[in-house]
């Protein structure tokens, strides 16, 4: 399979949104929570490296339209100065092939069997999954979710407005953004994330809980989660190191 890139969005400084479309099929199928593994050769070297999709499955998989066609799909990146990719993926034109294997992982959400709500934990791009997982679940079945999405700066809460939107939309949904270094007029929850894990949780121990950020933090939420009585299938987790 190949990638063709259609074009990208600054989402903050140094973070884009890429719109890619998936050749030779009419249908990109994948779950939600995996992700996708692109290659191209930079310097002489063919260079592979592997990115959460950002979006929702095709309107015809879902009941909330997110505006794509059935064969694209979109990745939240970081520029990593130095990196030995994303400096070419943040290079590159629109109409710029990659090669592409199906999508792949098991960082999905359980069947809406469970009967459990979703605490949905993230720092940084580690978004992206979330993001495909509420553009196609929320409102879809009975399970309430929050988001818990922790940045450094107000500019870097990647996809704000739809998130707020979509609390707006749906009762069963709360946005909870936190900022580590927030500017004088910001008048929500501040620190880290695990600053706000009681508060999320409350008393309830009835909740599978997703987390998705950098090796650290996903680290230590497993430990407090598992030492509040968390069992360990109830935690699912994504390392971006």
């Amino acid at each position: 399979m190949q990638a063709r890139l259609i074009e990208w969005t600054e989402l903050a400084p140094g973070v884009r949104n890429f719109l890619f479309e998936a050749m030779g099929v009419s249908k990109f199928a994948f779950t939600p929570g995996q992700f996708v593994s692109l290659s191209d050769a930079v310097d002489g070297n063919v260079i592979t490296r592997a990115y959460s999709i950002a979006s929702g499955l095709a309107e015809d998989d879902r009941s909330c339209d997110h505006g794509l066609a059935g064969n694209r799909f979109e990745l939240c990146l970081n520029l990593v100065e130095g990196g030995a990719f994303t400096p070419h993926l943040f290079g590159l034109a629109p109409g710029t092939v990659l090669q592409m294997p199906p999508p792949l992982g098991t960082f999905t959400l359980p069947t809406p069997g469970s009967g459990r709500d979703a605490l949905l934990i993230a720092t940084g791009t580690g978004i992206a999954p979330f993001r495909s997982m509420l553009k196609t679940y929320l409102g879809a079945d009975s399970r309430a979710f929050t988001l818990l999405f922790g940045a450094r700066y107000e500019s870097h809460l990647l996809y704000r407005q739809e998130f707020e939107e979509m609390a707006r939309m749906h009762s069963r949904f709360r946005f909870w953004p936190t900022l580590t270094q927030p500017g004088v007029d910001w008048a929500g929850r501040r620190g880290r994330v695990q600053t706000h894990l009681e508060e999320a949780l409350g008393a309830r121990r009835d909740v599978d809980v997703l987390l998705c950020g950098l090796r650290p933090m996903v680290d230590d939420l497993r430990r407090i989660l598992k030492e509040m009585g968390f069992d360990r299938k109830q935690i699912r987790y994504e390392k971006y190191d």
